[in-house]
């Protein structure tokens, strides 16, 4: 690509700036185009979903899950502005690691709220010394049992990892933007930056392990595992060999959040005892129409309407 000088009407080169990749990467919001036509935001470099509202004419916006990635904070105003008069509302759920997005955030949304906190690795420290003891036996005797390699072409496993991951949203009722068909995966292991963690027990896959590696950062994705894969406790020897992997290659390594909240639930006290940092990520949200937003919070029933979900309107089916 060259750009023209229209004051010295002379060709200058342009440098093309790296493909982006992970939650930043246009090719992962494309894979959830099932659920909202992908919007493209050119300031900020990041992507929203815009959905139908249940059975009216409007339209609102969703962050691709599980959070808002983009690549210039400072453009998101500008870029929301452009969908005054075409959305209700948006909302998002922000990347944990951009320590400069709280001045943009509040003056693009019209509200911010911490929303969950997600369990880290800095690396730099062996983790022999901040993982948890526990954890550490646990993936020691897993590992005995279970191999753990990085898959070289993630696509040749698409059915296996359709399988697993039908035994997890079967375990914990997966549903909304999270209940990926099989073509969703299929473009998702193809998006720029996956990485794929294989635990194998007696010649066959008992769980897998995704990655995104977005700059310094590499972002959990999903894991699942089957019923051997439970039982052999794989999921200590993947998370193990995943710090490991990581420990020379990102500067963080997102583990995730847990199910609830308040970090009070199983997931969260797993994740807990593999990380030595905890940062904040924050759920954003703006109303573009007032009317129309009260229209549909008057279509509630009066107990629903004080909820603080948000957008309220969708707090009966959470899409």
């Amino acid at each position: 690509m060259r750009v023209v000088s229209l004051a010295e009407g002379l060709p200058l080169p342009v440098a093309r700036p790296p493909a982006a990749a992970g939650y930043l990467s246009r090719a992962y919001a494309d894979s959830l185009a099932a659920f909202g036509d992908v919007i493209a935001l050119p300031r900020s470099g990041g992507f929203l979903l815009r959905r139908p509202v249940a059975d009216t004419a409007w339209f609102d916006a969703t962050s691709c899950y599980p959070l808002f990635c983009c690549s210039d904070w400072a453009g998101i105003a500008a870029d929301l502005d452009e969908w005054q008069d075409r959305l209700v509302s948006a909302v998002v759920v922000t990347d944990p690691f951009d320590d400069a997005l709280l001045p943009a955030i509040r003056g693009a949304f019209g509200f911010t709220r911490h929303y969950k906190d997600h369990f880290v690795v800095e690396t730099g420290a062996d983790p022999a010394t901040f993982v948890r003891r526990s954890h550490r036996d646990q993936a020691r005797r897993a590992l005995r049992r279970v191999d753990v390699e990085v898959c070289a072409d993630p696509l040749a496993h698409l059915d296996e990892w359709v399988r697993l991951f039908d035994v997890l949203a079967h375990r914990h009722g997966i549903a909304g933007l999270r209940r990926f068909s099989r073509s969703a995966f299929e473009r998702q292991l193809a998006v720029p930056g996956l990485v794929m963690f294989r635990a194998i027990a007696a010649d066959r896959t008992v769980g897998l392990d995704l990655w995104y590696v977005q700059g310094d950062t590499a972002q959990g994705h999903l894991a699942a595992f089957d019923e051997t894969g439970y039982a052999l406790r794989a999921s200590y020897a993947t998370k193990w060999e995943v710090l490991r992997h990581f420990s020379d290659k990102v500067r963080f390594i997102n583990l995730g959040a847990g199910r609830a909240a308040d970090g009070s639930d199983g997931l969260s006290e797993f994740k807990r005892g593999f990380a030595n940092r905890q940062r904040s990520s924050w759920l954003c949200g703006r109303i573009f129409d007032q009317p129309a937003y009260e229209a549909l919070r008057a279509r509630l029933q009066p107990a629903a309407r004080g909820s603080d979900y948000f957008p309220i309107y969708r707090s009966v089916d959470r899409s």
